[in-house]
């Protein structure tokens, strides 16, 4: 667990919210990506937990994890009202959704973003397997050969061979049992191993002679330049909206 020791107290007042209100109501996999959320909050420069409720800024948290991975969708098969989910913190969904807005324009979360989707959900986002290489040219991996897939997956740009089942679902263990960890104080090990494979995902590489591979960007029609991975533009600050 990679978190300034200046911050250690106030990620162990929000930590434990964030996770009761996880388990309670929804499940360990979206605690556990919530948790990596508030680590990566803890180690922005200054931090903005230093300011505001923490009780606030762990709804906020939780709010945003869903917004991405479309928890207010009534057709996904884990479903919660946005307005239930606030309410669930003591709070009004308007005061949730505009601190959810606060922590997507400062972190640069955007919809369907492959770092902050659960993992249960990766294989079915295209975006955390569609690249780009120097010449404009974009596919997706999940059709490519298997060599081409394990490639990429050893090279850290992939979280999981499509084809691997038992990839994809020794992560989802992982994750729960990350989340799991925390009832018996023993989460650094755990957290650490699944923050540097979340981290993974935005690794890149030089492929064969395809020249320079990068995440492919859906929000812009520029072209991308270097190897660095770009954030997407795609705004989705309207949050569904309850009466």
């Amino acid at each position: 667990m990679n978190i300034p020791k200046s911050m250690k107290d106030t990620y162990d007042v929000i930590a434990p919210i964030i996770f009761e209100f996880c388990v309670d109501n929804l499940n360990e996999e979206y605690a556990a990506m919530s948790l990596l959320l508030l680590e990566k909050l803890c180690r922005k420069r200054p931090s903005p937990l230093l300011q505001g409720n923490p009780n606030t800024w762990a709804c906020g948290i939780v709010y945003t994890i869903g917004t991405v991975n479309f928890l207010y969708d009534r057709s996904q098969p884990l479903y919660m009202r946005a307005v239930d989910l606030a309410n669930g913190f003591g709070l009004s969904q308007t005061t949730a959704s505009k601190k959810s807005s606060d922590i997507k324009k400062l972190l640069k979360v955007t919809v369907y973003d492959p770092e902050w989707t659960l993992p249960s959900k990766l294989k079915d986002n295209p975006y955390a397997w569609m690249f780009e290489t120097n010449t404009g040219l974009i596919f997706d991996i999940r059709y490519a050969p298997r060599e081409l897939q394990e490639e990429f997956y050893n090279a850290g740009m992939i979280p999981f061979i499509p084809d691997d089942c038992k990839a994809s679902a020794d992560r989802d263990r992982n994750m729960g049992s990350k989340a799991g960890s925390i009832r018996e104080n023993d989460t650094e090990r755990k957290i650490a191993a699944d923050e540097k494979a979340l981290a993974n995902r935005k690794s890149t590489t030089d492929s064969g002679g395809n020249g320079k591979i990068i995440p492919f960007n859906a929000g812009s029609s520029k072209k991308k330049q270097g190897p660095a991975p770009v954030e997407g533009q795609i705004s989705f600050d309207d949050d569904p909206q309850e009466d």
